[in-house]
């Protein structure tokens, strides 16, 4: 029986979800030392030393990460929406799910609001638990970004989030909302309800009861995750949207690099 603010917690069939904190830690670190090895190789005979160029600035480094590391693979406003092949989709898959900071942020910053209302209460508080926490979110992010990339590779559906091609606040919002609720077809024009989307979300949502502590409903379960996609979709959408202009106002348009 473990003790949280004086209260006695019933051990529960809950499992441990720290190692997954911590790998997902290592990933990141992986992820950051792989950006800062870039432009370290050695010169090759003949080019110039060290004392002929200014070594680069470690903030110059990072001005060259590219930005979907940021938020994700995304279409910039100024490239024309293409199909994807098989592989391009397993790539987008793997970068969406693994390869940017935006989804490992997004998943501590919903497993802080977890922990700020202890919830499920029976993992208590602490480092542990905010660990647990941030291990759940994160396993239902990778089942639903999983059940939502099948879905849209079998009906030819764009898994990427296109920047706005218009211009002003209200426009490009109105862009991030409606991006939540549709998408491309194989033609990269006509406009589908996202249904993989929201059906993955519903999926990754019933996953999540197996892991979870307590008595769940899985169905419950599945439709707040569905629901949540509605709200937090935008919300990220609506940070993908402006996130590049936002980072170029406050560094003087030095990063990221707009492609």
């Amino acid at each position: 029986m473990r003790k949280t603010d004086g209260a006695a917690i019933r051990p529960s069939n809950r499992r441990p979800m720290g190692n997954a904190f911590d790998l997902m830690l290592c990933l990141v670190i992986l992820r950051s030392a792989a950006a800062f090895s870039q432009g370290n190789t050695p010169s090759p005979p003949g080019s110039q030393t060290d004392k002929d160029v200014r070594p680069e600035s470690r903030f110059e480094k990072i001005r060259d990460v590219p930005a979907e590391w940021l938020i994700g693979p995304y279409i910039p406003s100024t490239k024309p929406l293409q199909p994807l092949t098989n592989r391009q989709r397993q790539e987008v898959y793997l970068n969406q799910t693994f390869g940017n900071f935006g989804a490992y942020f997004a998943r501590m910053f919903t497993a802080g609001i977890d922990q700020a209302r202890n919830v499920p209460s029976q993992w208590g508080g602490g480092m542990t638990a905010y660990g647990e926490r941030f291990g759940s979110r994160y396993g239902q992010f990778v089942a639903a970004n999983t059940f939502q990339s099948v879905g849209n590779a079998a009906l030819g559906y764009e898994p990427r989030y296109d920047l706005c091609r218009c211009h002003g606040f209200w426009p490009r919002t109105r862009h991030a909302i409606v991006r939540n609720f549709v998408t491309y077809n194989l033609t990269e024009q006509e406009r589908r309800p996202a249904i993989p989307l929201y059906a993955g979300s519903f999926g990754a949502g019933m996953v999540s009861s197996i892991w979870l502590p307590g008595h769940r409903n899985v169905w419950k379960d599945g439709a707040y995750s569905a629901l949540s996609q509605a709200g937090w979709g935008t919300g990220i959408n609506f940070a993908s949207e402006f996130a590049i202009d936002i980072l170029q106002k406050i560094t003087s348009g030095r990063y990221p690099k707009k492609q």
